[in-house]
């Protein structure tokens, strides 16, 4: 077995901006998800109903898991997969931003934080993800590592393609997306759901393209933690939906078997690695 440390390494650049990004994700998540319903005196602009804001915030939560193994982590093909994804969230938040710029609470300092974030995160992101992506030499980890099935990256792929499509339509279509949605959205909070959505579509698509688990195995983390967090959400601002919507209950289930689908095959994985290595 090759060394995979040997061409395989995170530059510094890469972890400096993880540190930066960090405090941003973890000042936003206590405001959106902790105070959902201060966000007019706390955040950027005020968000209403409360699921929106804690959607929000559980995205970042899923963000400051990825970028603290992103500062843990020693070999760059085990974090590759995210910095795309997070690069066409930070950019489709900028564009929200610039056609929303009304909504926003002008010379607040989440404001100015808001936009020194998203102006300036697509670029660096996807400078350090240009940076790093030679070091990938293709081998896996010889700790913990297994050959994802065909089956597994095909289901991967669909998802990935299905959900870009349907990221794409909330943010160029958000008027017709509001009357579908199961709470009560702003054409802003429609594009914000559309520039979530981009993060699992994308992540599905990199996932399917790699025959690696350990390519996997932390971003995978990273968006089951995530959604954890919405489910909670969704518990505490049931009150926010409706639940005559049949959007409602897909929307909540389709969550729920996306976190079920995550455990079960993280579980299989570690059962196949232990066969493996008995």
């Amino acid at each position: 077995m090759k060394n995979i440390d040997n061409g395989n390494q995170i530059f510094p650049q890469t972890r400096w901006l993880a540190a930066l990004v960090i405090p941003f994700l973890v000042v936003a998540f206590i405001i959106l998800f902790i105070f959902p319903e201060k966000t007019e005196q706390l955040f950027a602009w005020k968000i209403q109903p409360s699921m929106s804001a804690m959607m929000l915030g559980s995205a970042y939560a899923g963000g400051i898991y990825f970028f603290a193994s992103v500062l843990k982590s020693k070999q760059w093909h085990k974090v590759k997969v995210g910095f795309l994804p997070v690069t066409a969230f930070a950019s489709l938040l900028g564009i929200a931003t610039i056609l929303h710029w009304d909504r926003f609470t002008h010379g607040h300092i989440s404001f100015i934080a808001w936009t020194a974030l998203y102006f300036t995160a697509p670029f660096l992101v996807f400078f350090v993800w240009l940076r790093n992506r030679g070091q990938d030499n293709g081998e896996p980890d010889p700790h913990f590592d297994v050959v994802l099935a065909t089956s597994a990256r095909w289901l991967m792929g669909t998802f990935g393609a299905v959900t870009l499509v349907f990221s794409i339509y909330l943010f160029t279509q958000p008027t017709i997306m509001i009357t579908l949605w199961p709470w009560t959205l702003t054409p802003l909070t429609a594009r914000v759901m559309g520039a979530m959505f981009a993060l699992p579509a994308l992540v599905g698509l990199g996932i399917a393209a790699d025959t690696r688990w350990s390519v996997a195995n932390i971003i995978l983390q990273s968006q089951g933690f995530s959604i954890f967090l919405i489910l909670v959400a969704i518990t505490i601002t049931r009150q926010n939906f409706d639940w005559s919507n049949p959007s409602s209950w897909l929307f909540t289930l389709g969550l729920g078997g996306m976190l079920f689908s995550i455990i079960l095959l993280m579980v299989t994985i570690r059962i196949q690695f232990t066969k493996q290595h008995k």
